[in-house]
């Protein structure tokens, strides 16, 4: 299985962006799944909008994967927002923020 990683990006340095999606990549690959990395270093062309420029890619690269991770702030970003449309009107597994999340081991009753 392939994932992307949607990642909330305004006002967080690149340092910062990856610090962040290398935790949740790690958990990823404890689970052996891979992710494919969506964060772009490339300049924009000039005389076009930057966002959308990368968000553009982000949906290419959308069109390559199994599924869609939302990291926590998903909701407050736009770019985020439009991601996740696109995988739920395209039949990409969305999968939330509790995915990743530590289940608490069931105990046995005697």
């Amino acid at each position: 299985m392939k994932v992307m990683i949607s990642q909330p990006m305004r006002g967080k340095t690149e340092e910062q962006i990856r610090k962040e999606g290398e935790e949740v990549i790690e958990k990823f690959n404890k689970l052996h799944i891979e992710v494919v990395d969506t964060i772009f270093t490339e300049e924009a062309p000039e005389n076009i909008n930057r966002a959308i420029y990368y968000l553009s890619k982000s949906i290419e690269i959308l069109g390559q994967v199994d599924a869609l991770y939302l990291m926590k702030g998903w909701e407050l970003a736009r770019g985020c927002r439009i991601e996740r449309a696109v995988a739920k009107e395209y039949g990409i597994k969305i999968l939330d923020t509790d995915f990743l999340e530590e289940k608490p081991a069931i105990k046995k009753v005697m």
